[in-house]
């Protein structure tokens, strides 16, 4: 089956592809005048980084406690067990694996903790 493109839809490509060429050269070169880059930047960034990743897993195994305590109140038991189990893992997972690092002492130069609470 063969398709072919309108008019319409051919003239809009054609105003596109130019401005999507502009936009991919001037990424290139923004990305290319990076002068700064150190280690500290990159492990300040993964840090940031698994610190939203760990909030995300932390609010998703609340949710799956939750889910855990609605299961047994609808009466299956072995799926419910499943996800509270589950979803506390899920939750606490963040802090036992700062613990870890904390206990073998590679605190000091990895990108797990999300740093110092006031």
């Amino acid at each position: 089956m063969k398709t072919t493109i309108t008019s319409k839809t051919r003239s809009r490509l054609r105003r596109f592809l130019p401005v999507a060429g502009l936009i991919a050269l001037n990424t290139v070169s923004a990305l290319a005048q990076s002068t700064s880059f150190s280690s500290t930047t990159l492990q300040t960034g993964i840090s940031n980084s698994l610190a939203v990743i760990m909030m995300f897993g932390f609010v998703l195994g609340i949710f799956s406690v939750i889910y855990g305590g609605f299961a047994i109140r609808r009466g299956d038991v072995d799926q419910g067990k499943m996800s509270i189990l589950g979803g506390a893992i899920i939750a606490a997972a963040p802090a036992v694996i700062y613990a870890f690092f904390k206990i073998f002492g590679l605190d000091n130069s990895s990108a797990v903790g999300v740093g110092t609470f006031s």
